[in-house]
């Protein structure tokens, strides 16, 4: 009859057992040294060697011919003991045998000698189920054993064992075996039973395993009977985890922050027969690996799930922050544990494929989070812009430099390079005074004028150019006779530029998405000491309209402006600038850029 790999391979010696070096060797030094405990606790996750250990421990110490601590597994007593046929090592199962009545009858029965072995030995397994009056009654006999009683209790959830059994035992602490311990252990066992076992293939198969011999074992045992070559295509193929890719697929969207190529993978599986849940699942273990792949490159191998190849996490991870991948694990953690009180899964599942693909659309810090950052990284490339303007400009600008340290004359080449200006007279504030501070030059202006004759216009503004330019070059910055901020922001008109947009976008970080939508629509302006909103409609409106809004964006005004502002909002458009306050704003702007003529 065909015996499964986990029982046929199942150590017999404290020396078989993988990965627990430092519980083996304690028990086995005990054994040796006659030290054993009447009262044993193992914990630990599945497939660790807990019931395992037990089943040696109790042969080491009924062993009629011990070697250095280990059972010879060649005496009756041994033999006996691995086939089961001893009753006085007894092996239980308290998730079967739960009640007080059970515990009683083991008492009761334990205070008789061993009939054919040393030491009467109890293995209760997954003790945590005990109950509360079994407990009670399992512990006079823990602590008052007698001399020829072994108690050896294993749970994987030590926090449910009462406190009153932990004080009576030995606690030893199972981990969880090494993915290269397990891959060396499915090598060998592969080579004894003539399975064509890769390296690759052993290597998913003890990442798949999460640290537990038993499963790993199982899973080969598995993978075996499909026959032929077992390498990695074939485990995942074996497993049915080939659907793996689609969920790396699934990720790669979300990344791309393509939101129509999820919905519609998510609309695929879903018709294919696959739960919302799982498919949740699959992402939030996918997400943990590339964020540990990103965190611990070489040390962090170990604790990922191996359900995806050192290649695809690479690419899936390249270029991705770190705050991206702690948001992606947090949404799909809340929306996986929301979806049992769900009234539609699928609905949600949705949802939260959205939110992934775009932070902007999850309504808390995360969102202004996200948006500080992609301004981050706008102002990253500008700066990279403005590094390679700045170092092809000292070629353009050295002229201007030149004339800027030294005075100039009619005769430097630089003024020709210059537009024609009006020949009017400097302005003047007060009487021997110039509007504008001038250099120090030669007083060009008291030269005498020689006389023109009359020829064409073209041939008048170039003889003014070369005589008169240097003395009306004050003229130029005092042609706008209004001040620079009214070019910009003139008193009584509306202003609907850049100014509304910043403002805007510094309140959007403190509202929900649906008010930066509405007010988004919306245009603003200013007339006189007030901030005027319009919106296009009523019903814009009236989504805006509410003591919140108001609230932040009167703040943001007085936050921008150095004072409170009164703040109204109406239906409408804003008012266009007359004719009179475009050429003035022409006229500003032309002051600031002299090489621009005006005609």
């Amino acid at each position: 009859m065909y015996q499964a790999l986990y029982r046929k391979w199942r150590p017999r010696t404290f020396a078989d057992v993988i990965g627990q070096s430092h519980i083996t060797d304690t028990l086995q030094k005990q054994v040796a040294e006659g030290r054993t405990s009447h009262a044993y606790l193992f914990t630990g996750t599945r497939g660790t060697g807990k019931t395992t250990c037990a089943k040696i421990l109790a042969k080491a110490v009924n062993c009629e011919h011990p070697v250095n601590g280990d059972p010879c597994c060649k005496c009756p007593s041994c033999l006996g003991i691995e086939s089961g046929t001893l009753l006085d090592v007894l092996e239980l199962d308290a998730a079967s045998n739960n009640g007080v009545d059970q515990v009683r009858a083991l008492r009761d029965e334990a205070v008789y000698a061993p009939a054919n072995v040393k030491m009467r030995v109890y293995i209760v397994d997954e003790v945590h189920m005990l109950s509360i009056a079994a407990f009670n009654a399992l512990l006079k006999i823990l602590e008052e054993p007698p001399a020829h009683l072994m108690f050896i209790l294993a749970t994987t959830e030590l926090h449910k064992v009462p406190a009153t059994i932990l004080s009576r035992c030995q606690r030893f602490s199972f981990k969880r075996i090494q993915p290269r311990d397990i891959q060396s252990r499915l090598s060998h066992v592969a080579f004894q039973e003539g399975i064509d076992l890769k390296a690759d293939g052993a290597e998913l198969l003890s990442r798949l395993s999460d640290g537990a011999l038993r499963d790993a074992l199982s899973l080969l045992d598995q993978c075996a009977a499909s026959g032929g070559t077992i390498d990695a295509a074939a485990v995942l193929d074996t497993l049915g985890l080939a659907g793996n890719l689609q969920t790396a697929r699934m990720m790669e969207h979300i990344l791309n922050r393509d939101v129509q190529s999820a919905l519609l993978l998510l609309d695929q599986l879903y018709a294919g027969g696959k739960d919302v849940g799982a498919i949740l699942s699959e992402l939030s273990t996918l997400t943990r690996d590339l964020l540990l792949r990103r965190t611990a490159p070489e040390g962090g191998a170990a604790l990922l799930s191996g359900g995806y190849d050192a290649a695809t996490l690479d690419r899936l991870g390249k270029d991705v922050s770190y705050n991206r991948f702690l948001y992606l694990t947090a949404t799909l953690q809340k929306t996986a544990a929301d979806l049992y009180f769900s009234a539609n899964r699928r609905t949600d599942a949705e949802l939260c494929l959205l939110r992934l693909c775009d932070e902007s659309l999850s309504g808390d810090l995360t969102a202004l989070s996200a948006r500080i950052q992609r301004l981050e990284e706008g102002a990253a490339r500008g700066s990279v812009i403005r590094t390679a303007v700045e170092e092809s400009a000292p070629q353009r600008s050295a002229p201007q430099k030149r004339s800027e340290s030294r005075p100039q004359s009619k005769n430097d080449p630089d003024l020709w390079d210059r537009p024609p200006l009006p020949a009017e007279p400097p302005m003047m504030d007060e009487p021997g005074e110039r509007f504008f501070d001038i250099p120090e030059e030669p007083p060009v202006t008291s030269a005498p004028r020689r006389e023109m004759p009359p020829v064409k216009e073209t041939a008048v503004r170039s003889d003014l150019q070369e005589a008169e330019r240097p003395a009306f070059r004050p003229a130029m910055a005092a042609v706008p006779s209004v001040p620079a901020q009214s070019a910009s922001a003139p008193e009584g008109t509306g202003l609907t530029g850049n100014w509304w947009r910043a403002l805007a976008e510094s309140c959007k970080g403190r509202l929900s998405p649906m008010y930066r939508v509405f007010l988004d629509k919306c245009a603003g302006a200013l007339e006189g000491e007030q901030v005027i909103v319009f919106a296009p409609d009523e019903i814009t409106l009236s989504r805006i309209d509410n003591d919140r809004v108001r609230g932040i964006l009167s703040e943001e005004v007085a936050r921008a402006a150095g004072h409170p502002m009164p703040l109204h909002l109406r239906v409408g458009e804003p008012p266009k600038k007359d004719p009179k306050e475009n050429l003035q704003n022409l006229l500003a702007f032309a002051s600031k850029h002299e090489n621009i003529e005006i005609k």
